[in-house]
């Protein structure tokens, strides 16, 4: 299994992309800006999306991949997120007022989309690669993902969330755990905004990271543009006993 990140930034400026993994050529995870960056050729292997949550910077980039592959398609892009992030989704963006509703275009019988909606711990299976979604703690429903390839490896991405227990006892249940992304979106001067916007900063996730018993390689994901090396290093200081590294678009890792 191949894990490209198209974008891991937690805004937009040059060279900074939004959160969106791509899983193979056929699976996105989130669908952040990052998408634009693939041609036409890449988007039309695209047959899954697997959403954390409802927040802009994780699917803005749904209704204009669609618009791309109008006329490509020749199956619907299937959408799995929580009820509630398909329900955001169809009032706020796929409402004929922001984008029209490709779940009835180009005709109701073959829409260009289509939601399939998930329960906390659901797992869904594609192509034999396993999707399983772990509840965590953010402002709006949101999970994250544990995912494991046909052949056994396994990566977890926390989604955006700040101290939880879900994600870490989920984690410690796994036989293995090859790779762990996780966000840390401001730095230690905003811990307290990382409380009320549920994120995580250096101080707050390395309390966290005590309850992980495996040792995966750890890449931290989400930072404020401008603020990665700040981020980097109080992060460093305060988690001396991992191996940790900024993630970054355009990587990619084989599990």
């Amino acid at each position: 299994m191949q894990l490209r990140i198209l974008g891991c930034s937690g805004g937009i400026a040059a060279g900074h992309r939004t959160t969106s993994f791509l899983v193979d050529d056929d699976v996105l995870i989130d669908a952040g800006s990052g998408v634009g960056d693939l041609t036409l050729r890449e988007m039309e292997r695209i047959k899954h999306i697997v959403l954390t949550h409802s927040h802009l910077d994780h699917v803005h980039a749904i209704p204009l991949l669609l618009d791309s592959m109008f006329d490509r398609a020749d199956e619907p892009i299937t959408v799995h997120a929580l009820p509630e992030t398909i329900s955001a989704l169809r009032e706020h963006m796929f409402n004929w007022v922001v984008w029209p509703d490709f779940t009835s275009l180009p005709h109701p019988d073959s829409p260009v989309l289509r939601y399939v909606p998930m329960k906390p711990d659901e797992e869904v299976v594609l192509e034999g690669r396993r999707f399983r979604m772990v509840p965590v703690n953010h402002v709006v429903p949101t999970v994250g993902y544990i995912v494991t390839a046909r052949d056994g490896g396994v990566f977890a991405f926390s989604g955006d969330t700040t101290s939880n227990n879900t994600l870490w006892k989920a984690l410690n249940g796994l036989e293995r755990l090859d790779l762990l992304i996780v966000e840390c979106a401001f730095s230690n001067a905003r811990q307290e905004l990382c409380r009320q916007a549920r994120h995580y900063c250096p101080n707050i996730l390395a309390e966290d990271l005590i309850k992980l018993n495996h040792r995966p390689a750890v890449y931290l994901s989400h930072a404020k543009p401008g603020e990665e090396r700040q981020i980097m290093d109080e992060c460093r200081a305060v988690i001396s006993d991992r191996k940790l590294e900024q993630l970054l678009g355009g990587e990619i890792f084989t599990l």
